[in-house]
């Protein structure tokens, strides 16, 4: 059926700066989820599934090891979760998450990326709702019917599963993550995913061409840039 969700890319920043970068965000991320919902990997699923994916970017070992340490301390910094939303280049929609230790300048800074492309942040809701929160999971498979019997026999609410080039993914609404999660561990053993995350998926998907990926780019590197935002959906296609 050929949702749209955004993959993490594969290849890491280049320039030592962006890799300190790419590194700040996750140790930022893997602190906050650690210190949320325990700093045991296999008790909390959600920070399994981040370290896996730090892994991935080749974020080095001590960079996970010390910001786990940190949520063990329990003191530390005080991270709030904290969502915009907003119409980019050509008219697209866009949510940026972040986290942040002050939201006023973490708004401003939002803010101030939206101007510079001649485009404006909007209010809570403003786009989130053309877009679905979902689980997804992407990993080897031939045969759909069978991961569709062990998620509907673990009760797992699935929106949908696709099947295309020996992948299957796996959509499931957001509240369904860790019973999605267990029940295909469960019927299949230790999987190995593609993609484990939590995204918003866009219901519809727009076109931009022109000056408005020129744009739309800019608009998300001056994204990227800040060090509160940790992940930036949006709906273009181009």
């Amino acid at each position: 059926m050929g949702r749209a969700f955004q993959n993490r890319k594969e290849s890491m920043a280049k320039t030592s700066d962006q890799k300190a970068k790419v590194y700040s965000k996750y140790g930022r991320e893997i602190y906050v989820c650690a210190k949320s919902g325990g700093i045991d990997p296999n008790g909390n699923l959600a920070l399994r599934s981040l370290i896996d994916r730090a892994k991935k970017d080749q974020v080095p070992t001590h960079v996970i090891d010390k910001a786990i340490d940190k949520a063990k301390g329990g003191g530390g910094e005080d991270f709030d979760t904290a969502r915009y939303e907003g119409f980019g280049p050509g008219n697209t929609m866009v949510i940026v998450d972040c986290l942040s230790d002050n939201p006023n300048r973490t708004f401003g800074d939002v803010r101030t990326c939206f101007n510079k492309v001649k485009c404006k942040i909007g209010g809570q809701g403003s786009v989130s709702h053309m877009f679905d929160h979902s689980a997804i999971f992407v990993f080897n498979g031939d045969d759909e019917e069978a991961v569709l019997e062990a998620l509907m026999m673990a009760d797992v609410d699935v929106t949908d599963i696709e099947l295309e080039d020996g992948k299957v993914t796996v959509f499931a609404p957001n509240t369904e993550y860790a019973k999605a999660k267990t029940a295909l561990t469960d019927a299949f053993g230790e999987v190995e995913f593609d993609v484990d995350e939590i995204q918003f998926v866009a219901q519809n998907m727009t076109e931009i061409s022109g000056d408005d990926v020129e744009q739309f780019d800019r608009f998300l590197d001056l994204l990227n840039d800040l060090d509160d935002v940790q992940r930036v959906y949006h709906n273009a296609e181009y």
